[in-house]
């Protein structure tokens, strides 16, 4: 079997060929964020592109999306034909609300299994990971996909190991992301993987993406969760005020005040709609705003705590393991800007 470099498929001899699947009703972010990655991907700004995408599909032609904008496509087929001997670099799966239908066709999952075994590397954005699973190439595998999905994945192919949590998974060779954007995340990672940290961080640079994300991330935001919990907004100035004062201590009696409640009436209350006790949630307000800075800038660890409110880099330590499972040396060693 010939190179997975794009030779023989029109691209310069030394770009590797990534192939995205697509079926009707795909998620257009879900094919289009993945692809802006690769399509500009390269080592240094003055290099040639180091990958060359293409959009494969069962009958080919223009493929609906869930927007007003279809996508044209190749056939899978005549791909297969074209190109016998070549290998595939990456293989990427799209997600979408047609994910379900593509999955139950035969023809289409018999076509994404030719596709796999030629493949360095398989690839499923959010509900893509029905059609893998349909494939059977998730068996035995952890993998990921929306939130929304998780429990229909886990029900119906219950030889994957299906994890809720991160925003995207490497198992071996396969990789399966959450929702939508982790999409972009996850292609970044690979760009990490394939042509180093720097092109990465460039490339994150370029789309105005804050960071490049690990698998260990979770797909959840904690601010919008606290906005879907808190959908009367009782809360969302407290929020604020707290965002605004993170570097003060702050006792649940200053959070009540700011509520105009007394402290066991706002604890009662605030519990009962955010899920998590106040001292909770201001640990992990807290946690989010040490996050940002250790990303953003070179201030010790001692200084990023004083400024948000820990007091000492201990206390920061022990809340960013009960948090996001590392501690804050490690997780700027990963995600800090250069």
């Amino acid at each position: 079997m010939t190179s997975f470099y794009a030779k023989s498929s029109g691209g310069a001899p030394d770009q590797m060929n990534v192939l995205f699947i697509i079926y009707p009703n795909i998620v257009l972010l879900d094919l289009a964020g993945p692809l802006q990655v690769f399509t500009h991907a390269r080592t240094d700004p003055q290099s040639t592109p180091a990958y060359k995408p293409s959009i494969l599909s069962v009958r080919g032609g223009r493929t609906e999306t869930n927007t007003l904008l279809p996508i044209d496509s190749e056939p899978i087929s005549d791909w297969l034909a074209t190109y016998r001997g070549t290998s595939i670099h990456t293989l990427m799966i799209v997600g979408g609300d047609g994910a379900i239908p593509a999955a139950l066709d035969p023809q289409f999952v018999d076509q994404v299994r030719q596709l796999a075994a030629r493949s360095r590397r398989v690839c499923s954005v959010c509900s893509g990971a029905l059609v893998l699973a349909a494939a059977g190439l998730l068996d035995g595998r952890r993998a990921v996909t929306h939130w929304e999905d998780c429990d229909q994945l886990a029900r119906e192919y219950p030889a994957i190991r299906v994890e809720v949590d991160p925003i995207y998974i490497k198992d071996g060779n396969i990789w399966t992301s959450a929702g939508i954007t982790a999409g972009i995340d996850m292609a970044l990672a690979i760009i990490e993987e394939d042509l180093g940290k720097p092109a990465a961080i460039e490339m994150a640079r370029s789309l105005v993406t804050p960071m490049v994300r690990s698998s260990g991330q979770s797909q959840f935001s904690a601010e919008l969760d606290r906005q879907a919990r808190d959908t009367n907004g009782q809360f969302s100035r407290l929020h604020e005020w707290i965002g605004g004062n993170i570097q003060r201590k702050i006792s649940v009696e200053d959070m009540a005040r700011e509520c105009a409640m007394s402290s066991r009436n706002f604890s009662r209350r605030y519990t009962q709609t955010m899920g998590v006790s106040p001292a909770k949630a201001l640990e992990a307000i807290r946690v989010d705003a040490a996050r940002d800075i250790l990303a953003a800038t070179h201030r010790s660890i001692q200084t990023v705590a004083a400024e948000c409110g820990f007091q000492d880099d201990e206390r920061m330590r022990r809340a960013f393991l009960r948090n996001i499972k590392t501690t804050p040396s490690q997780y700027r060693k990963q995600f800090q800007l250069r």
